[in-house]
C-alpha cells in the first residue's frame, strides 16, 4: 500500500497545476470565457445568415415575377423551390456533419461564400434566362424558376446542420445547440423580411439588396473562419 496520506497525491497535483505566485487564469475560467466567445460569434453569424437568406428569397421572388408575371403558379414555384432546397440541403448537411473529422468550419464558410457568389450574379442570370424563355409555356417557365432557386437554397439548407455539429463539438450540448441556432436563424429571417420591406428595397432596390445579402454571406464566412483560427491559437 502507498504510505502517503489519503488525498495527498491529489493535493500535489493541484499545487503543481497552480500558476507561480498565485497569479494567472485557471483553466475552467479560461475555457468558460472561450465558450462565451464561441456562443456569441456563432449565434451572431447565424442571425446574419438568416437575414441574407430572406433577402435572397424576396429579391429572387420579385425578380422572377417581373420576368414571368405575377401569378399564383410563379409564387408557388419559387416558395416550393425554397422549401424543397432547404429541406434537401439540411439532409445533405446532416449526412456530411456525421463524417468523422469533417472540416465543418471550412465547409460552412465555403458554402456561405458560394451563396454570396451566386447572389451577386443571380439577377443577371435570371434576366439572361428570362430573355430566352419569353415564349416558353407555363410549365417550362415554372421549372426554370424552380431550378434557378433550387441550387442556392440547397446550400442554405446545409448550413444549419454543419453549424449545429460544430457547436455540439465545442459545447457538448445537443438540444441547446439545435434550439438556439434554429431560434436565432429564424429571428434573422424575420429581421430580414422586415428590413427588406421597410428599408432595403426602397433605399437600394433589388440589385443593391442582393449585393447587401452577398456581403452578409462574406461576413458570416470570415467570422467563422476567424473564430476557428483564434481557438486554435
Amino acid at each position: 500500500m502507498n504510505g502517503n496520506p489519503p488525498g495527498s497525491s491529489a493535493a500535489e497535483e493541484l499545487n503543481r497545476a497552480k500558476p507561480a505566485g498565485g497569479r494567472g487564469v485557471s483553466l475552467p475560467a479560461q475555457s468558460l470565457r472561450q465558450d462565451r466567445v464561441v456562443v456569441i460569434v456563432v449565434h451572431l453569424v447565424f442571425v446574419v445568415s438568416g437575414v441574407s437568406a430572406l433577402l435572397y428569397q424576396l429579391v429572387w421572388q420579385r425578380s422572377l415575377l417581373l420576368l414571368y408575371g405575377s401569378n399564383t403558379e410563379s409564387v408557388a414555384m419559387v416558395v416550393s423551390a425554397f422549401l424543397i432546397g432547404l429541406g434537401l440541403g439540411s439532409i445533405a448537411g446532416g449526412a456530411i456533419s456525421k463524417i468523422e473529422r469533417a472540416p465543418l468550419v471550412l465547409l460552412f464558410s465555403g458554402i456561405e461564400l458560394g451563396i454570396g457568389l451566386y447572389g451577386i450574379f443571380s439577377l443577371q442570370l435570371f434576366h439572361w434566362v428570362g430573355e430566352y424563355t419569353l415564349t416558353a409555356g407555363t410549365l417550362e417557365t415554372g421549372l426554370l424558376a424552380f431550378a434557378l432557386v433550387l441550387v442556392p437554397t440547397l446550400l442554405m439548407g446545409a448550413t444549419l446542420p454543419l453549424l449545429v455539429a460544430y457547436r455540439v463539438n465545442t459545447s457538448g450540448h445537443v438540444g441547446r445547440s439545435v434550439s438556439w441556432l434554429y431560434f436565432v436563424n429564424t429571428l434573422g429571417a424575420g429581421l430580414g423580411a422586415f428590413a427588406a420591406a421597410v428599408v432595403f428595397f426602397s433605399a437600394f432596390g433589388l440589385s443593391g439588396t442582393v449585393r447587401l445579402a452577398a456581403v452578409l454571406n462574406v461576413f458570416s464566412a470570415l467570422s467563422i473562419l476567424s473564430l476557428c483560427l483564434l481557438r486554435r491559437k
